[in-house]
């Protein structure tokens, strides 16, 4: 048996088949599940699908929604690009294409925030398509199996990927032999400790007969991540906290979070050059280390009782929530956390917060 048939074979004997989006052929339900499913593990991916998809049971009321509801169901999921883009694609199936989804490779593929594997996935599970997937799982088989040196976020090393992917499509069962290499990944050649005795291509595994397992694939070239500081202002009065709605573009693009200054402005001047009013600086709480991919943050969490309560926000500028309307806002992890943290000193009344 080659390569792609022992795949399909161990597929319907040990693969998964009781994911969610698995009984569908539904190429929005495909589309969000992998799109979700970037950069994310199956298991937190499966309750925010299944709450997204009750919200958002198709193209038409997804187009229809505002980005901010949009987000806040995403919020906790991170990489909200992956949002934004979920959103603005939906909009132009909806305006340029009819509000169906196209069923054609290229069409996919120029959608925004659908790359190559992932509109070969769409193709292939919503339209029987032959078409090669490569994602981080499978480049790990791949790379593995074929013994392909290098790291594969280099462009050389993902060409000679992209051109194994392509070699091993079988003619038919596109929809098992996929999925089997998806479960292959995740749950056999795994990063750590793969089974390789369960594994049904162990018998011409490149990296297994020379004992490389460990080396392939190469990992990222190493780098020393930035650290950046940060204070962000949790400003309160009475029972209500002060948010603010981030840029469109960038970290957290769109959501909601606190003000931020610079370690070392002081917040008195902040809040009198902003607001035009007085604040007095509670204690702090404990320092927040957030990982992006390309940095580090550590928040210093500053919280701050506003003698009187600005009359007027310019519009877009902010917006003024009690507690429980906060928590419903789409907000970034680390300002949920956050957010949670001083509604507790709220809720005990802490000194000068219940004012």
């Amino acid at each position: 048996m080659d390569f792609a048939a022992r795949l399909i074979a161990w597929q319907k004997r040990h693969g998964r088949h009781g994911l969610p989006w698995q009984a569908s052929r539904d190429p929005y339900a495909i589309w969000l599940s992998e799109i979700m499913l970037q950069q994310t593990q199956v298991a937190a991916v499966i309750p925010y699908y299944q709450r997204f998809l009750g919200r958002f049971p198709d193209i038409a009321s997804l187009a229809a929604a505002s980005l901010d509801e949009v987000l806040a169901h995403w919020s906790g999921l991170g990489y909200y690009s992956r949002a934004r883009n979920l959103h603005r694609a939906a909009m132009l199936i909806a305006t340029q294409h009819g509000g169906v989804f196209p069923g054609d490779f290229e069409r996919i593929l120029s959608l925004p925030g659908i790359g190559r594997s992932t509109a070969a996935a769409v193709s292939v599970f919503a339209f029987g398509a032959k078409e090669a997937i490569l994602d981080g799982n499978v480049k790990r088989v791949l790379a593995r199996h074929q013994g392909i040196d290098g790291y594969p976020g280099e462009n050389a090393v993902a060409a000679g990927l992209w051109q194994a992917a392509e070699s091993l499509l079988p003619q038919s069962e596109l929809e098992a032999y996929t999925q089997a290499l998806m479960d292959l990944g995740a749950t056999v050649c795994t990063r750590a400790r793969p089974s390789c005795a369960a594994c049904p291509v162990n018998g011409d595994c490149v990296a297994r007969r020379d004992d490389r397992i460990a080396e392939l694939p190469s990992p990222r070239p190493k780098k020393a991540q930035p650290l950046k500081r940060t204070v962000m202002l949790l400003l309160l009065h009475g029972r209500e906290i002060f948010l603010e709605k981030r840029p469109p573009a960038g970290i957290w693009g769109g959501l909601w979070s606190f003000p931020e200054i610079a370690p070392g402005q002081r917040v008195e001047d902040y809040c009198l050059e902003r607001f035009g009013v007085h604040a007095e600086c509670t204690e702090p709480l404990p320092l927040l280390a957030h990982a992006f991919t390309h940095f580090k943050l550590e928040i210093t969490p500053q919280p701050a009782i506003l003698a009187t309560k600005p009359q007027a926000v310019n519009e877009g500028e902010g917006v003024w929530l009690d507690m429980p309307e906060a928590q419903q806002a789409p907000l970034p992890a680390p300002v949920r956390k956050l957010l949670k943290q001083v509604g507790t000193r709220v809720a005990a009344g802490a000194p000068g917060v219940d004012s």
